[in-house]
């Protein structure tokens, strides 16, 4: 499945730096002035997973292919944007084509790049993304709801609008909605507030390791769980590395992992994602699938026609796969199972599926 993350906030607060960090590019402009980025930049990101290695060195595959995830460099948001200030409800709906937000949070001081507040307050900030995401909600529902619109949308949308109405009218929480439809139908509904979210608070380097006043402040009102302390900064410089000097800069600077390493197990989280794997002389594949996926669903993942035609699935877990040294010690050994069309694929499987065309 095609995962993609829109970076979303306030002008000048480090999307752009942190879209050319994690794509390990330059296709973001990044300059010191609002708006510098008009049109968004989309950069494609293999997952970074040690088990595919792992994997390939048992089967002795000639190619490695690992999953991926998009990334969206998004225009900065002003107060106002969902009526047209700044660039305008032109970038919201690009935030509607995304899987999962990442708001971009302003966490330092620096007189040498511009603010388009008088402060730095990363609560502020924040607050009046989601209130214009939340505005531009408001507009989209009432459209759709009005008379001539309404025949056009089925009975479970209408009930969601309707639903998302009242609680936008009533100043209340968009994510009861999950309690109440299938994540599919709340997807399809096109309603930005109910996307999954991730807060990165952008700080400079001396705040790296413990955070400041700022990520405190955030962390108190919003929590821990979908919130990380990035240096924007700091990442381009390490993406800028080669192997050797990225490893010894990182440990100089006391960080085990990149941003981009903890933004991405952040996205699998909220979005509740798994990794199952194929693997074999020909290659050894890393693919994505939701969480709880049946074997067939999984099956389809790789192509159309095997989950049409599914009939088996020979599973073994990774640590077996491993442990047992690829698929022909796994099944003398009793490690292999062959299973059926109700099998819960579990992150690490390495599956090969028996299919009819």
């Amino acid at each position: 499945m095609s995962l993609k993350c829109g970076i979303v906030g306030l002008p000048n607060v480090g999307k752009s730096t942190l879209f050319n960090a994690v794509t390990n590019s330059n296709k973001a402009q990044a300059a010191n002035f609002p708006f510098c980025t008009i049109d968004p930049n989309v950069g494609v990101v293999p997952v970074p997973d040690v088990r595919l290695n792992n994997l390939a060195k048992i089967s002795k595959s000639k190619k490695i292919i690992n999953t991926s995830i998009s990334f969206v460099d998004i225009a900065g948001l002003v107060k106002g944007a969902s009526k047209g200030e700044g660039l305008g409800n032109k970038f919201l709906s690009h935030i509607r084509e995304v899987d999962a937000i990442i708001h971009m949070i302003r966490c330092f001081d620096s007189s040498d790049i511009q603010n388009v507040n008088s402060n730095v307050d990363p609560v502020r900030d924040l607050e009046i993304i989601e209130t214009e995401m939340m505005l531009a909600d408001l507009e989209s529902i009432q459209k759709r709801l009005e008379k001539n619109n309404k025949k056009n949308i089925d009975e479970d949308q209408i009930k969601i609008l309707e639903i998302a109405l009242n609680l936008i009218n009533n100043e209340k929480d968009l994510s009861i909605l999950k309690s109440q439809f299938s994540k599919k139908k709340i997807r399809q509904s096109g309603l930005l507030s109910v996307k999954p979210k991730i807060y990165v608070c952008n700080v400079d380097e001396q705040s790296l390791q413990n955070g400041n006043e700022y990520t405190k402040t955030f962390i108190q009102k919003f929590g821990i769980n979908n919130t990380l302390i990035v240096s924007a900064e700091i990442e381009n410089q390490i993406n800028s590395l080669d192997l050797n000097e990225k490893k010894n800069y990182m440990d100089m600077i006391g960080i085990k992992e990149t941003g981009l390493d903890f933004l991405i197990k952040k996205a699998y989280n909220i979005l509740e994602l798994d990794t199952f794997f194929t693997s074999g002389p020909e290659e050894t594949r890393a693919w994505t699938i939701q969480k709880n996926s049946t074997a067939p669903k999984a099956a389809g993942e790789i192509h159309t026609d095997f989950e049409k035609g599914f009939i088996r699935a020979e599973t073994i877990s990774y640590d077996d796969f491993i442990s047992n040294e690829g698929w022909v010690n796994s099944k003398n050994n009793g490690k292999m199972r062959l299973e059926g069309k109700d099998y819960i694929v579990n992150d690490g499987d390495v599956l090969n599926f028996r299919f009819n065309t």
